[in-house]
């Protein structure tokens, strides 16, 4: 049945095509990019149609490339899991999960206790590089929370935490009348859009248009130093519901005219299509899936 099955030039097809280079593809395979060149040639010509095309910095997948691709990552991928299963002793109890350094420390850490009681028999290792990772081509990461607005074509989209924005403070602070703009608090990453819109939208819905010219402005590259400043009692900040539910759980930040909110976006759990039956990130989903769930 498989006898004509070219599976080497298989597989050196889908570590090029996953890298979107032969010259990469080479360096995981051990060979050399010629040997995968011709492996390449070798398989389009047993499929009788071009899989690659030539662009300026590697390859790209033409559209019937895409479609062989998407089959034999997915094969592959189940071979590698079933050998794993039939080990005596699984060849990796560990996850690698790629998100930012402030979702980290603010949200996921704080609740990792749960996920361990529940599955003591994983270890999950962070990736907070501020850098997106490629995970189509980064075998070495298993998924990736990731805050946006937008879709992720190409990649499984397991489940996503809505959030929205309001105003806190410390508890002085927060309580405090304010008939002037008081010192604010930001954070500003090198896209620093959201947040700029973000204050000028809840002040136009709080009706405090002067606040957009407050006493002093205090800007932060992340959020969890944006919120040490606010319980340090340094100004009022604007903050996402999901990165400021601990503390205001634990009262060192209350809500400033909580009634007033304005939209965000979402933190969404994704992974290579096929990653997410991998025992330990399916785990470690249906874990997130219910964490996101009690706090929606």
């Amino acid at each position: 049945m498989f006898a004509t099955l070219p599976v080497t030039a298989l597989r050196t097809f889908e570590a090029a095509a996953r890298l979107g280079s032969f010259k990469l593809a080479a360096a995981e395979l051990a060979v050399t990019p010629t040997a995968v060149s011709h492996q390449v040639k070798a398989l389009e010509r047993h499929v009788g149609f071009a899989l690659f095309e030539r662009v300026p910095r590697g390859v790209r997948l033409t559209d019937k490339g895409a479609r062989l691709f998407a089959g034999v990552h997915d094969a592959l991928l189940d071979v590698a899991q079933t050998l794993d299963a039939l080990r005596a002793a699984p060849a990796s109890g560990a996850l690698t999960v790629s998100t930012t350094h402030s979702f980290a420390a603010l949200w996921l850490v704080p609740r990792l206790g749960r996920f361990y009681a529940a599955f003591p028999q994983y270890q999950l290792n962070l990736n907070t590089n501020p850098e997106p990772i490629d995970l189509l081509r980064e075998a070495s990461v298993d998924l990736a929370i990731r805050y946006s607005r937008d879709h992720w074509p190409g990649l499984h989209a397991a489940c996503s935490l809505q959030e929205w924005f309001g105003v806190y403070g410390s508890p002085a602070l927060a309580a405090r009348p304010a008939k002037r703009a008081p010192s604010l608090v930001t954070v500003r990453w090198r896209d620093s859009q959201l947040y700029d819109q973000g204050w000028l939208d809840w002040c136009e819905a709080a009706g405090l248009p002067a606040w957009r010219q407050p006493a002093a402005l205090h800007a932060y590259t992340e959020e969890h130093y944006a919120l040490q400043a606010a319980i340090a009692g340094q100004g009022l900040v604007l903050a996402s519901s999901v990165m400021v539910s601990d503390s205001v759980a634990a009262g060192t930040l209350v809500a400033y005219r909580p009634e007033v909110r304005v939209a965000g976006a979402a933190y969404t759990a994704l992974c290579a299509p096929g990653r997410e039956r991998h025992p330990p990130v399916r785990a470690f989903l249906d874990w997130l899936r219910k964490e996101f769930e009690g706090q929606a």
